[in-house]
């Protein structure tokens, strides 16, 4: 684990959670500003991206507090500026709530803003949980366990924490590398369903599915308490969410398809005539 990177030369080191966090904002951003140009909007995708990330940032922080009181009361107010403690679906909501606003000034339309940053903000948060892993900040999962299925056992490969903000000394599963994937694979898949012809809100349904699904499925092996029925906060906010999204997108399926923009201007071309 690498928490903290050292710097040549100089005295102070480097928070391998927060460089990760500012690469995951910055390949979002880029991602975000080409979604722009191929739909051929005239905004700022750049500052909306930055604005959201520090709203989500705030928002994160704002849910650990709500999700998890025993830590306030341990530590006070310092808990907001811990460098563990950043709770998914904080910096989710408040993010959205942020990027609607921008959208709705920017006079693109919330959900239609939404749609566009939905491949970013899927890769963005794939990125970002490496600085999960490299920090140990105890967003891992629980202990591996022989697994046994029809007869046969399988050892889950995993990993210890012992230099971790929060160690882990036994092996764990790295929850964290899961995340990666699914977030890079449905980004992947939010970004060539962004470029063809889709209705408003079909992209954002798909993500708030698809990233619900992924998130309550690493939940079962991750080490967050389980409140109801069995099951942790996140994993009842990533039903909420996956209901969202698949109501999203049977709405959007009765909405008129928006034709992307570059098919607009080859069906708009003048056909040329041939003698």
């Amino acid at each position: 684990m690498l928490p903290y990177i050292p710097i040549p030369f100089w005295p102070h080191q480097l928070n391998s959670f927060g460089l990760m966090l500012w690469v995951a904002a910055m390949v979002g951003a880029v991602i975000a500003e080409r979604a722009f140009k191929r739909a051929h909007i005239d905004a700022d995708a750049v500052g909306m991206v930055a604005v959201a990330l520090i709203v989500g940032i705030i928002g994160s922080k704002i849910w650990h507090v709500l999700d998890t009181p025993e830590e306030f009361r341990a530590i006070g107010w310092a808990v907001l500026w811990d460098n563990s403690g950043f709770a998914w679906y904080g910096g989710l909501t408040f993010g959205i709530l942020a990027i609607v606003l921008q959208g709705w000034r920017a006079k693109i339309g919330a959900v239609r803003t939404l749609d566009l940053l939905a491949p970013a903000a899927a890769i963005g948060y794939g990125i970002g949980r490496i600085g999960c892993f490299l920090s140990g900040d105890g967003c891992y999962g629980i202990e591996i366990q022989p697994v046994h299925i029809f007869g046969m056992t399988f050892h889950p490969w995993g990993m210890a924490f012992p230099h971790g903000l929060l160690p882990a000394y036994v092996p764990v599963y790295p929850t964290p590398l899961y995340e990666l994937g699914a977030g890079l694979l449905i980004g992947a898949w939010l970004w060539w369903r962004l470029g063809k012809p889709h209705a408003t809100g079909a992209i954002l349904g798909q993500y708030l599915a698809l990233s619900g699904i992924a998130r309550f499925l690493v939940e079962f092996i991750r080490r967050n308490p389980k409140v109801l029925w069995g099951l942790s906060n996140a994993q009842l906010a990533s039903a909420g969410a996956v209901v969202m999204g698949i109501a999203l997108t049977w709405w959007a399926s009765t909405r008129p398809v928006r034709v992307a923009e570059k098919a607009k201007e080859k069906a708009a071309a003048p056909v040329e005539k041939t003698a």
